[in-house]
């Protein structure tokens, strides 16, 4: 046999010159095949598998392959990108998305999505009703909240992926219900107005039209109610994050779980007009710290966008933004901070049925049916001077008996006999200026673009937002909804835009 005589040194030749010494036993270890036929083939099997693992390992030691002796951390982003998002929620995978549809030639624009929670557990996206209407008092918000309902709409054509199950945001067109008492009765009607000519279908009526509608609503103290006809109601917010995400990572944006906990900037010194002089900052770099690592990855980059919701106003910090002298444009913060919301699940086997709007109660509080079978979800937000911690989530249910059932069970008779079933909290990006968004550059540091701020409703606006963003990046300005009025330099000029119409 060719195994037997490579072990002898005898290669089928003849004569002392080519014969080995002989092999003691003590040297060779002697393999016995004296059993069965079946023992042999597994120990050739096993011999044949251990040649297949040294094969594999050499070819993967070869040059071009990945495989290297130093551990590297997965996940790591890359070391250079176009775009920085930070911040993983609806908003920012909206602007990734956006970006990579009006890029010019494929792969033209490396744009990086940072998310520092892997979970999503305490996002706001997820964690929020996933209400959508058209009920603003801003010409802004309407605007916004139309063109989002049409993409929400045709959601497949948009976010669609090959090869993928379609998207269903589980959309449920039950519209808004406003309710006004009589001193905000006249607001109401001039917001109408506005919804109207901007072509939102929204109707008001009176409490006896309400009363006919809606019989279980008591119209006590009820003046006028407002009710969004088409493009209003709720859909699943993850859903609509998952498809954003799925879709650009589709297109080729890159996706790290990590944390922002810094920038690397160039600065230079300019005389303004009035002979005062600024520092200019531009961000050449941002550190991205690994989940439950002391590790980090410098990520050079042309542009920042700021789209980490709650957190945005930490992330300008970092920047020095409003750390400068009070009264000078470097003294400004970012008026951007978390605030905790309460949402309660409530059965009431007698409630509202099928036809139940979203409604919004001018005491303050709202509730939305919830799938079938008596549940629904309300909220209310405090008093400003009752705002709750927010250093963690936990859920205030004092809150609700003291503060929301006594209105709730007013309003609608049936629920005096409602239990709490479940409850959340999650958070606002609250714009402690005039409770807005925040969209467009900073004036002193002159490649980071905000898209934050919007204090309830960046969900609802999430497809237009992102898309205007991208404008200002790719464009140089807003080519759909001219968002203007929501620049930064409002906050620098003490010019609040203020919504009637806030949760």
């Amino acid at each position: 046999m060719r195994w037997y005589r490579a072990l002898h040194g005898l290669h089928g030749h003849s004569g002392a010159a080519h014969r080995a010494p002989p092999v003691t036993h003590a040297v060779l270890p002697r393999c016995s095949f004296s059993g069965s036929a079946a023992a042999r083939k597994d120990f050739f099997q096993d011999l044949e598998s251990q040649f297949k693992a040294f094969r594999e390992k050499a070819a993967a030691a070869m040059p071009g392959s990945d495989w290297s002796p130093i551990q590297v951390t997965k996940g790591l982003p890359p070391e250079r990108a176009d775009i920085v998002i930070v911040g993983g929620g609806v908003i920012g995978w909206s602007v990734a998305y956006w970006l990579k549809k009006k890029e010019r030639v494929r792969d033209g624009v490396r744009v990086l999505v940072v998310e520092k929670d892997p979970t999503y557990s305490q996002a706001s996206t997820v964690l929020s009703c996933g209400g959508i209407r058209q009920q603003f008092s801003l010409k802004e918000n309407i605007l916004l909240s139309l063109a989002s309902a049409d993409f929400m709409k045709n959601i497949n054509g948009h976010l669609g992926v090959v090869n993928e199950d379609p998207v269903d945001l589980q959309f449920n067109h039950s519209g808004y219900l406003f309710l006004a008492s009589q001193d905000v009765a006249h607001i109401m009607e001039k917001n109408y107005v506005v919804q109207r000519d901007l072509g939102a279908k929204v109707t008001l009526l009176s409490p006896t039209q309400l009363k006919d509608r809606f019989p279980w609503i008591n119209t006590d103290g009820v003046a006028l109610a407002s009710y969004g006809l088409e493009n209003e109601g709720w859909f699943d917010p993850w859903m609509l994050l998952n498809a954003f995400r799925c879709k650009a990572m589709s297109m080729g944006v890159y996706q790290c779980f990590g944390e922002v906990t810094g920038f690397r900037c160039s600065s230079q010194k300019t005389e303004t007009m009035d002979g005062d002089f600024v520092n200019i900052q531009r961000i050449k770099y941002v550190d991205v710290r690994m989940p439950n690592s002391l590790e980090y990855q410098p990520v050079e980059c042309a542009v920042v966008v700021n789209a980490a919701g709650a957190s945005s106003g930490k992330i300008a910090d970092m920047l020095g933004i409003g750390q400068g002298p009070k009264h000078t444009m470097a003294g400004i913060p970012l008026p951007v901070e978390p605030r905790k919301r309460y949402v309660y699940v409530v059965h009431c086997p007698d409630g509202p049925g099928l036809e139940c709007p979203f409604l919004i109660d001018h005491s303050g509080f709202y509730f939305r049916r919830e799938g079938l079978g008596g549940n629904y979800i309300t909220g209310m937000s405090p008093e400003e001077t009752e705002e709750p911690d927010v250093s963690n989530l936990e859920v205030d249910h004092d809150f609700f008996y003291n503060k929301m059932w006594p209105v709730l069970c007013h309003r609608v008779p049936p629920f005096e006999c409602l239990k709490v079933s479940g409850a959340w909290a999650g958070y606002y990006d609250y714009n402690t200026f005039d409770q807005n968004g925040i969209v467009g550059m900073h004036p002193l540091v002159n490649n980071i673009y905000f898209a934050t701020g919007f204090s309830g409703h960046g969900l609802q606006h999430s497809p237009a937002v992102g898309r205007a963003v991208a404008e200002l990046i790719l464009d140089g300005g807003f080519q759909t909804i001219d968002l203007s009025a929501f620049d930064f330099k409002r906050i620098m000029y003490q010019e609040p835009v203020l919504e009637k119409n806030i949760l």
